[in-house]
């Protein structure tokens, strides 16, 4: 099974996949963001604004999680900004032709909350995070229908990771 947390930089998503994983027995953590990484180590590869614009990214995130799922079985826990409802219609139907359970949930919070956590934030990347809020925004009507929206506005981490630990069957 993958547990898919989605949403926007500042929802909560790393944080979330943290304090969830020792809520489901056999949970391991796998990272997306991982698979453009290597991606960006090859030479000649077209320039794009984000990794998940190279098609081989989304076709290999979910070799990948099937390949690791084979392998190792139990849960991965995915945290993975996908705006692009095209993207995330390819990531969804590659793992459903694999048989692999989904379960995809969009960590949300209100605008001023999310402007807060992403200036607070050490990454470097903070103008980019900023710069991708209207995107949220407009991916959001879809989002909302294809993962089970969870408003992190008022809620700590490990009460998040409660929540979707319990939309999975693991209360």
């Amino acid at each position: 099974m993958i547990v898919w947390l989605n949403g926007t930089f500042g929802a909560g998503k790393t944080s979330t996949a943290n304090e969830l994983i020792p809520l489901i027995p056999g949970a391991r953590y796998f990272d997306p963001e991982q698979v453009g990484m290597m991606l960006q180590t090859v030479s000649d590869m077209p320039p794009v604004g984000d990794f998940q614009h190279w098609n081989p990214w989304r076709a290999l995130v979910v070799e990948t999680a099937v390949r690791l799922l084979d392998y190792l079985g139990g849960v991965l826990v995915m945290p993975q900004t996908v705006l692009v409802e095209e993207y995330w219609r390819e990531i969804h139907a590659g793992l459903g032709k694999a048989g692999i359970p989904l379960h995809h949930f969009v960590l949300h919070t209100d605008q001023a909350t999310l402007a807060r956590r992403i200036k607070g934030d050490s990454a470097t990347i903070s103008g980019w995070r900023l710069d991708h809020l209207p995107v949220y925004e407009d991916a959001f009507p879809w989002l909302s229908r294809e993962g089970r929206v969870v408003d992190t506005t008022e809620l700590q981490p490990a009460e998040v990771a409660r929540i979707v630990a319990a939309g999975v069957g693991h209360a």
